[in-house]
């Protein structure tokens, strides 16, 4: 098989690059490990910056975000029984559109189907080979047979545990990671959202989170321990902790469920670079990842995705490689930002283990500052709805 840009992974990094090359005419080939049932199946974030919102324009996918896209000009933070919003709109004259990562995945399914661009499912990908030279190449098995994919260049958007991070020699390979010491755990139920923004919550008990996918489906987390695991969260006692962790008026109105979906996640933060070798291209959390607090891990693949798909239009229509080469220093900047933003908002809204008198003023100090200070809200916005790319 050839190609002329071979992507590893069929998640939403991958589905949008490859939606957005073959709108400019540039075949590609996704190779994806595993069925489309199961891609559609995973639960993920879904809180969109302004960017991630214009690719999705850009690669003709849209229209259905923009109809049932929930457009949220702000947050709230909550710390004990105080609550203030973070207003977007007002410091910042942007927003974010909460729309759930399956539907955005869904949507990038139909427009490639539609265009003719080639998935292969259940492909799993088993060694790179040739990324420096001019004919790089993807050893892959699918259906017990071991085939090959020969291209021009190769993306991996095989997320952390792929093959593709570890095609870069590791003498090239400078890693940097931080585990934090606690996890997420999170519900889902079909049950109506406590408040129509997001609700961020700092309480002596540990962190919520209120969030939702539309009108009648909620999604809630709650700090917990590592060595939890979701069977150790029947739903009452998930909903009487979440309850305990938000200001009285918000829990008075939380309406509960049957959970439909309840995981655990662990926090880190993680960087790999370079994000280049050669023909190879690392995007998304193959390269990095980030809390979930700052609503970055998509947002962060997204503004990947933008970089190399100029550098790729800059090849493809001037024989330009300079960008192409300068792909790895142009993304790892923002994400360098990304992760400061979101390793912030960790610490300023958890309670870690054997954190002092002390730490606990200056995290509430923080927080009062931040309630007051425009200057600090406008930081937490620009950074929250997205930095320029």
């Amino acid at each position: 098989m050839r190609t002329k840009v071979a992507i590893i992974g069929g998640g939403p990094s991958g589905l949008l690059l490859g939606q957005l090359l073959l709108k400019r005419g540039i075949d590609n080939v996704i190779l994806e490990r595993r069925s489309r049932e199961y891609v559609l199946g995973r639960i993920r974030a879904g809180v969109l910056e302004a960017g991630f919102v214009e690719l999705m324009r850009t690669a003709g996918t849209g229209r259905r975000m923009e109809e049932e896209g929930f457009i949220h000009d702000g947050i709230e933070i909550a710390h004990g029984a105080r609550m203030f919003r973070i207003d977007f709109r007002k410091l910042v004259q942007r927003s974010v559109v909460v729309y759930g990562q399956t539907e955005v995945t869904r949507d990038l399914y139909a427009a490639r189907d539609a265009a003719g661009g080639e998935i292969l499912h259940e492909a799993r990908a088993t060694s790179i080979g040739g990324a420096e030279g001019d004919t790089p190449f993807i050893t892959f098995r699918q259906g017990g047979e071991q085939r090959r994919l020969t291209c021009e260049f190769i993306v991996g958007c095989d997320g952390f545990h792929g093959i593709s991070r570890q095609a870069i020699p590791g003498k090239l390979r400078k890693s940097y990671e931080k585990s934090y010491p606690f996890g997420w755990m999170g519900v889902l139920s079909e049950t109506p959202p406590v408040n129509r923004e997001l609700i961020y919550s700092c309480s002596e008990r540990g962190f919520a989170l209120c969030s939702m996918r539309n009108e009648n489906l909620s999604r809630y987390y709650v700090q917990c321990p590592l060595s939890d695991t979701p069977d150790d969260w029947p739903d009452d006692r998930f909903w009487e902790e979440l309850k305990s962790r938000l200001p009285e008026p918000v829990a008075a109105r939380l309406v509960t469920g049957p959970s439909i979906e309840k995981s655990i996640a662990p926090l880190r933060s993680f960087v790999s670079e370079p994000m280049r070798h050669g023909r190879l291209f690392l995007c998304g959390d193959a390269a990095h990842i980030v809390p979930p607090t700052g609503a970055k891990g998509l947002n962060t693949a997204a503004s990947d995705v933008h970089y190399l798909y100029h550098a790729l239009l800059a090849w493809y229509d001037r024989g330009d490689a300079r960008t192409l080469e300068g792909y790895s220093a142009r993304a790892l900047a923002r994400i360098w930002k990304a992760e400061r933003f979101s390793w912030w908002m960790t610490n300023l809204l958890h309670r870690f283990p054997g954190q002092s008198g002390f730490d606990l003023r200056i995290q509430s100090t923080d927080l009062d500052y931040l309630a007051a200070s425009e200057a600090a809200q406008t930081a937490l916005a620009e950074n929250y709805v997205g930095l320029p790319y």
